[in-house]
């Protein structure tokens, strides 16, 4: 009888503590977003006096334009791609206004928006002549039965649909034209800029844009438009941009696999993020960083290179701006 009456006291302990551990508040931020801008091997000496100050301007700017969104009810998907537009615009990032040139002396462009809700997504690759690609993506996903479009056949639909095009030179810049000149003795530099966001009523985006590598290959396409590789975004787990060398995040589909470590192997955001870029990438060589937001608003920004273009906010009042490691 003395055993029986604790085994019912153990058994009684052991369902109340678990219904205790089930009724545990989650913390959930109302929103939450985050941006990037680029990663590298960069360093504070590779930039002339006041550069760095500029740059942590435009990405305060562009925040900015997330938060507002946010915190006025908007979505996730506006969110991002408003503050990705933005960053097009921006002369000092490659994506847009500022993207590289490829080795023949042209910009091929390449973006990438995914909503979490439905695992819908929009993207294209390859184009010259489209002013804001992001909303062409967006486009793509909302006003097409396809996922992936390329080219001429990109930018077909894109004027078919009311997207602003522009002649070749809009996208013409004297420093990226430059560094193409310097790539063309020594390899250049790669880079793109992204934005996860996380809406008020439980929503995850990713949107990421870029100009690709500096002195690529004629038909080169980097990870920014692979969804599961540059791009991804999942209610059930998080939002995820990434940016670096493309090469490698498309053979490792590493924003997926960040979203599969939390989904099958219940870890954070952040040990994710960590064990994908820190851990796998680093063993091969890989190169560059992520940004990511999960369901709760956690937020992720991590990268194996010495620096990257990052900033973020949350609902109750944190938020921050970097360049270096």
């Amino acid at each position: 009888m003395r055993y029986l009456i604790i085994l019912v006291f153990l058994v009684f302990y052991a369902c109340d503590s678990a219904q205790n551990k089930v009724q545990e508040p989650v913390k959930r931020e109302k929103w939450a977003i985050a941006i990037h801008g680029g990663a590298g091997n960069i360093r504070p000496e590779d930039f002339k006096e006041g550069e760095v100050e500029l740059y942590e301007k435009e990405l305060k700017a562009a925040l900015e334009i997330g938060k507002r969104v946010l915190s006025e009810g908007g979505s996730s998907l506006d969110a991002v791609e408003r503050v990705v537009r933005y960053l097009e615009d921006c002369p000092l990032f490659n994506a847009g206004k500022g993207a590289v040139f490829t080795h023949d002396g042209r910009n091929e462009l390449d973006a990438a928006i995914m909503d979490g809700r439905d695992l819908n997504a929009g993207t294209i690759a390859g184009v010259g002549d489209i002013k804001n690609p992001i909303s062409v993506a967006r486009m793509v996903m909302e006003q097409s039965p396809h996922v992936m479009m390329v080219g001429k056949g990109a930018s077909k639909f894109a004027k078919e649909h009311g997207a602003e095009i522009v002649d070749s030179s809009y996208f013409y810049t004297e420093r990226r034209w430059k560094s193409l000149q310097k790539a063309l003795e020594k390899a250049g530099k790669m880079g793109t800029v992204g934005c996860v966001a996380l809406d008020q009523n439980g929503n995850l985006a990713a949107a990421t844009s870029t100009g690709g590598m500096t002195n690529k290959m004629y038909g080169r396409v980097g990870d920014v438009p692979i969804i599961g590789a540059g791009t991804y975004a999942n209610n059930k787990t998080c939002a995820l941009s990434a940016t670096g060398h493309g090469e490698y995040f498309i053979r490792y589909t590493v924003t997926h696999d960040i979203s599969a470590l939390m989904e099958y192997k219940g870890m954070s955001l952040q040990k994710a993020a960590e064990k994908v870029i820190n851990d796998k990438l680093e063993k091969v060589d890989g190169r560059g960083g992520v940004i990511g937001v999960d369901k709760n608003g956690n937020i992720a920004l991590v990268m194996n290179t010495t620096g990257m273009f990052r900033a973020f906010a949350k609902a109750s009042g944190e938020e921050g701006v970097s360049v270096f490691r």
